[in-house]
């Protein structure tokens, strides 16, 4: 087994338009893995990496996406570059005390990020873990999807840690039964499992947070930590030869912007555990990011 270190997020980053009074929007970039991978380098040090792996268009807008990456101290060595592509976009508009999404990534670049065999294993060769999600697998045709997991199974066998956040957008899937069976499948062969209740809740049966961990501990034969998130309820964790425990999510003041506090927790719960932290301790860690993400607008601060 090769020496392995830090941390790669696998998926998609996109131009984000937020705002929009008086026609004006600010804009930004972001995405769920990225996310992830930006509060994790916030909370390690210099010298445990943290990767972005992706595919970008080479217009300006891709030059401003990489110029972010390197602000943020987040190495992108391995991303792609596709001329005929461009990044993904989505907008947040502000509608009847609510936020409203709406996306033009039909055609992104990081659709095409898992066409090359040899580019993954050059990619995945180095972290100690590869974190990914439902909505990386959800933009990739099945044959690119199978590409990719396999891919990162051959560095789970080279001593890679697979961390998975299910991160349910039924709308980016064919039909239910497929986005089901794929999450479940890819679940299944994980290191790390990071669900959403809600999510599981709504899209599985689950009727407790603890149904839905003992569900994942069953697809990984116990052999995996199982973090999972239920907003403001406790934090339920479950590691290998363990038994359940819920861990208390203090009560935050006030809430300004959810977006992103499940991405904020899974970088922090990352950073700790690559630090040497006990799960509990790393879930602790996780709980107080989300709380300070959701006291200001967006995923990441500007």
């Amino acid at each position: 087994m090769s020496a392995r270190a830090g941390l790669l997020c696998i998926g998609e980053c996109m131009v984000e338009l937020s705002g929009g009074e008086n026609a004006l929007y600010q804009q930004g970039f972001a995405g769920d893995t990225l996310n992830t991978a930006w509060h994790a380098r916030a909370a390690l040090p210099s010298g445990i990496p943290v990767g972005f792996f992706t595919a970008v268009g080479t217009d300006t807008m891709s030059d401003r996406m990489l110029d972010f990456l390197d602000r943020s101290q987040i190495a992108r060595a391995h991303v792609l570059r596709i001329p005929e592509r461009r990044p993904g976009l989505y907008m947040i508009e502000q509608r009847d005390g609510d936020r409203h999404f709406t996306y033009w990534r039909d055609t992104s670049a990081a659709r095409l990020m898992a066409e090359d065999p040899e580019r993954l294993t050059a990619a995945f060769a180095e972290a100690a873990y590869l974190y990914f999600s439902g909505i990386t697998l959800a933009i990739l045709t099945p044959q690119a999807r199978d590409r990719l997991v396999q891919a990162c199974l051959n560095a789970q066998q080279d001593g890679a840690k697979l961390v998975f956040d299910p991160n349910i957008r039924p709308a980016l899937w064919p039909d239910a039964a497929q986005m089901r069976d794929v999450l479940e499948t890819t679940a299944a062969l994980c290191d790390i499992v990071l669900p959403s209740f809600d999510d599981e809740k709504t899209h599985f049966g689950d009727a407790t947070a603890e149904q839905t961990c003992a569900r994942f501990a069953r697809l990984t034969k116990g052999r995996a930590e199982i973090i999972v998130r239920d907003g403001a309820r406790p934090v339920h964790l479950l590691t290998p030869g363990g038994v359940p425990e819920a861990i208390t999510v203090p009560t935050v003041a006030q809430i300004v912007d959810a977006t992103g506090a499940g991405d904020a927790f899974s970088g922090s719960y990352l950073a700790a555990r690559l630090s040497g932290q006990s799960p509990r301790n790393a879930a602790l860690k996780g709980i107080a990011t989300s709380a300070q993400v959701i006291g200001h607008h967006g995923a990441i601060p500007r």
